[in-house]
């Protein structure tokens, strides 16, 4: 079974100015579908398993990193995509408001820690939000690691590899991570990964 690139959740050029079309023509268009592509060539056609499968299995396994590696990042980034929204951004709502501030403290604590996540990721990888044995923790995984094959529930993701922010930020990494929890981020996503 062929994997396919997914739709994005939204058009090109409707994270902008935030993350421009141009951004997402190469970040979706080229990066997200080359694993696509690259997983497909490493698999048998008659493979059936789903990506999170695929990935618990190959994970560890230095045999299988390359299967690994695409097959995580296909699945990074489409969690990405579905992080972010137009018109995002801001203070949480709803039940994952109330989990952060339990969990965190205050929303305030939170941003603090996923920003410093984000900015102490030496190199290519991820910041993310995940639900681990009922609480709320701030995580970051290098190059295509997810926390999901660590038992954790992923419930948002800010790709900090460079190609996700350096044609519209250069190397202000800091400033793509403040604007993505300003004006981006999908506390609606968040709450229905919580629920």
């Amino acid at each position: 079974m062929a994997f396919e690139l997914p739709p994005l959740p939204y058009a090109k050029d409707a994270l902008a100015p935030h993350i421009s079309e141009n951004t997402l023509d190469f970040h979706y268009g080229k990066h997200h579908n080359a694993y696509v592509t690259n997983l497909n060539g490493l698999l048998d056609d008659a493979d059936s398993r789903s990506l999170e499968e695929i990935m618990k299995d190959t994970a560890g396994d230095a045999s299988k990193a390359g299967v690994f590696n695409n097959a995580a990042q296909v699945w990074n980034h489409t969690f990405y995509w579905h992080s972010m929204k137009p018109n995002g951004g801001g203070k949480p709502t709803g039940a994952i408001a109330d989990k952060i501030n339990e969990d965190f403290g205050s929303y305030e604590k939170f941003a603090e820690e996923f920003k410093t996540a984000g900015a102490t990721q030496f190199g290519s990888g991820w910041a993310w939000l995940v639900l681990d044995g009922g609480k709320l923790k701030v995580t970051k995984t290098p190059n295509a690691a997810c926390p999901l094959t660590d038992g954790a529930k992923p419930l948002l993701t800010m790709d900090v590899w460079e190609h996700a922010y350096y044609l519209d930020y250069q190397n202000a990494r800091p400033k793509y991570m403040e604007t993505f929890l300003e004006s981006l981020v999908n506390w609606d996503f968040a709450n229905e990964n919580l629920g």
